[in-house]
């Protein structure tokens, strides 16, 4: 079998202890060197620019232009761009895959999973994670029976917004158990058992904007 070439990778997180971990994780990679580090996307863009990596592992959420600005501005640099995040939300996905990056991958990926979806993304090749993967392909098959009404998500809003049952009944001039019972549905739809939990599942799940 014909020996892997090294693949040339620069890490772009602004969290000094997950590029410290990411780099103790590949140096143990023989066929994967990391070539630099940046904790921001605009130097991340300076910083590909100047060492022309395979490579460019990613966090999309950064100071000093975020992650998709970075894909943006490298677009037509031949590195390829593997979104590393803790979200898996199928908007961000969705972000940065249509802003031109490779693939995505979660921070809590095993070694061999994240080294695999580096060699995959320096060959071109497109990788999602499994937990990415089936978070994209939930939300595509989305049917009327599992989605938000518009009266839910109406709801829903308020409930954000730290809204009491009884004030929001007002607001959309239905009674206190109409509202009630929509919360159900809710809770039902998204696989939550309280608000707190619904509110955080429609930030997630991009019902509710960010």
């Amino acid at each position: 079998m014909a020996e892997r070439r090294t693949v040339r990778v620069v890490l772009a997180d602004d969290h000094p202890v997950v590029r410290d971990g990411l780099r103790g994780m590949l140096a143990a990679v023989p066929d994967v060197e990391v070539v630099g580090e940046v904790g921001d996307g605009v130097a991340a863009v300076a910083l590909v620019r100047a060492l022309r990596p395979d490579v460019l592992l990613l966090d999309l959420r950064m100071p000093r232009g975020d992650g998709l600005d970075a894909i943006v501005a490298l677009r037509e640099d031949p590195v390829r761009v593997l979104v590393l995040s803790t979200f898996a939300t199928a908007r961000d996905v969705r972000a940065a895959l249509e802003a031109g990056a490779t693939g995505y991958v979660l921070k809590d990926a095993p070694r061999d999973q994240l080294v695999a979806a580096v060699h995959a993304a320096a060959d071109g090749e497109s990788v999602l994670s499994p937990a990415v993967a089936t978070q994209v392909v939930t939300r595509m098959r989305g049917t009327s029976g599992t989605e938000l009404t518009e009266r839910e998500v109406a709801v829903l809003r308020l409930v954000a917004q730290g809204t009491p049952n009884r004030a929001i009944a007002a607001s959309l001039f239905v009674s206190e158990a109409t509202v009630k019972t929509h919360l159900v549905h809710v809770f039902t739809k998204l696989g939550v058992t309280d608000r707190a939990a619904a509110v955080a599942a429609a930030y997630e799940r991009g019902i509710l904007p960010v």
